[in-house]
């Protein structure tokens, strides 16, 4: 197998040392959703000691081209970890790829899930800013959102960004296979807006000792969202993190809250949970 050996001669986690290491197939996976903030979800479960992460997104259970190359190069994308760590991916792209679930289950049906979602309203637009940014820099064209949101007047239900906020159709894949107690929801604006509670209940979920505190957050206002204090080292997110908003007119954004209501009512009969969206 496609494993690397590592020799540690410091301490573990757990204060042993000398520990055999290597790259492990992932505890928990990150699946979604796009623009819910798995990013920051990703980063702040790494302060804990007994986690790991992979750094980049692997798409490995949503792209035929790299479902191919095999588990053994999936698992060379993982850190390297020590016996007892929990390695962590994120891929915000299988919570609504058709296939993702299937491979995921077939290849690890004890996996934790977690699915971090936000207002699908706000997740949309947010959807479209970041590839309008992409677009403008890479100097191709690009529509206005209230066109490719609106065809005369009303909700486009063809528009991508608008399918993969109907986070009800996608979630029904994943239950088919994974109980509900294997997905753990982050909420979030919560995250966001206050980020301990929700780690407290990621830490939880996940089976792991109360190690992640309220000092490892503080508030940064000049980029108005939290960072990250680990060691004596701070840590925040990308410019990419926090940028305003594409324009859109109150009366669609409005026309987009209320076309969501009963999809956002079905989810959260789904997951026994209520969240406070337009």
């Amino acid at each position: 197998m496609n494993c690397l050996y590592v020799t540690l001669t410091s301490a573990t986690p757990s204060g042993t040392s000398n520990a055999s290491a290597l790259q492990r197939l992932p505890g928990a996976i990150i699946i979604g959703v796009r623009k819910g903030g798995t990013r920051a979800l990703l980063e702040m479960l790494n302060l804990h000691p007994d986690v790991d992460v992979a750094k980049n997104e692997i798409h490995y259970f949503n792209l035929d081209e790299n479902f191919r190359k095999g588990l053994d190069w999936y698992r060379a994308q993982m850190p390297v970890t020590l016996p007892g760590q929990l390695t962590v991916e994120k891929t915000p792209g299988y919570f609504t790829a058709p296939l993702a679930p299937k491979r995921i289950w077939a290849t690890n049906p004890a996996v934790k899930l977690l699915l971090i979602v936000r207002d699908p309203a706000e997740r949309l637009v947010s959807d479209y800013t970041q590839v309008l940014h992409n677009r403008i820099q890479q100097n191709k064209p690009y529509q206005p959102l209230e066109e490719l949101l609106l065809s005369q007047g009303h909700i486009n239900p063809k528009y991508k960004a608008l399918q993969r906020s109907f986070y009800y159709q996608h979630l029904a894949r994943w239950l088919e296979l994974f109980p509900r107690g294997q997905m753990h929801i982050v909420d979030g604006e919560a995250l966001i807006r206050n980020p301990f509670p929700e780690l407290q209940k990621a830490e939880t979920f996940l089976e792991l000792p109360p190690q992640i505190k309220p000092d490892n957050f503080y508030f940064n206002v000049t980029k108005g969202f939290y960072c990250m204090l680990s060691a004596g080292h701070d840590k925040c997110l990308d410019e990419s993190k926090g940028r305003p908003h594409a324009p859109l007119s109150n009366e669609a954004f409005q026309k987009l809250c209320r076309y969501l209501r009963v999809p956002n009512q079905i989810f959260f009969r789904m997951v026994g949970q209520r969240f406070d969206w337009c």
